[in-house]
């Protein structure tokens, strides 16, 4: 499992993850790209000890691609105010089950989570303990019987995008958890944080980052979908 830098400055460093990396430690003592990074970050920039890094969002271990380290504490509350202001904008892609029938579409559910599984039931109406899940989609293309979709999501709930997609009928592929019917041989699933655009938390410019899909075989069409469109499109 290879990363790589997407984009550095003196505030931030954007990553890509590869699908089956943890983003943060967990007991289990799996490589973890926080930790990795963090580690050549003090190796390149010759630190003593370990250099400052925080986590401004992460992706699920099986989801590939774009994550955001803050390098300074500024960076780090400046981002955190954006998410929780909802100020980001979060594109990611998913390779769904089944043709999806509407162009666009807009979900809304309300998440309550099962700890024990760790997994959440999306509700079409409000029950104890759930939080309200939004998200908009687009449809981009109808591939071999799947569908590709374009996702924002308006909210930041664990397993949203998954669930979400898993409550209309078009389970994320080899997503066992909420429904699809094998696993990929990898055991990731098809869905990739594509894209972050918000204002940079110290300088003001706007900023748009992106991470393009994994060189692999279950990407290559959708690839060539996205390579096909009008770059203001792709966002």
């Amino acid at each position: 499992m290879h990363w790589h830098v997407l984009f550095e400055d003196n505030h931030l460093i954007a990553v890509f993850k590869p699908a089956g990396m943890l983003t943060q430690p967990d007991p289990g003592g799996d490589p973890d790209l926080f930790s990795l990074v963090r580690e050549d970050l003090a190796i390149r920039h010759q630190k003593k000890g370990e250099a400052f890094m925080g986590v401004v969002h992460r992706i699920d271990r099986p989801v590939s691609g774009l994550v955001l380290f803050a390098k300074t504490s500024k960076a780090l509350e400046r981002m955190n105010k954006l998410f929780r202001e909802r100020l980001v904008r979060k594109t990611y892609l998913a390779l769904v089950r089944d043709k999806v029938n509407r162009e666009t579409g807009t979900l809304r559910h309300f998440l309550k989570k099962n700890h024990e599984k760790n997994r959440v039931q999306a509700h079409d109406y409000e029950v104890r303990d759930s939080k309200e899940a939004v998200l908009d989609y687009t449809l981009l293309a109808h591939l071999r019987g799947q569908s590709l979709l374009k996702v924002h999501p308006l909210t930041g709930r664990p397993h949203q995008i998954r669930a979400q997609l898993a409550a209309m009928g078009h389970p994320i592929a080899g997503d066992v958890k909420y429904g699809y019917p094998v696993a990929l041989k990898d055991h990731s699933i098809a869905l990739h944080s594509y894209g972050l655009a918000f204002e940079h938390p110290v300088g003001g410019q706007p900023m748009y980052l992106f991470c393009p899909l994994p060189a692999l075989p279950l990407w290559k069409e959708s690839s060539q979908v996205l390579d096909s469109l009008p770059a203001g499109e792709r966002r």
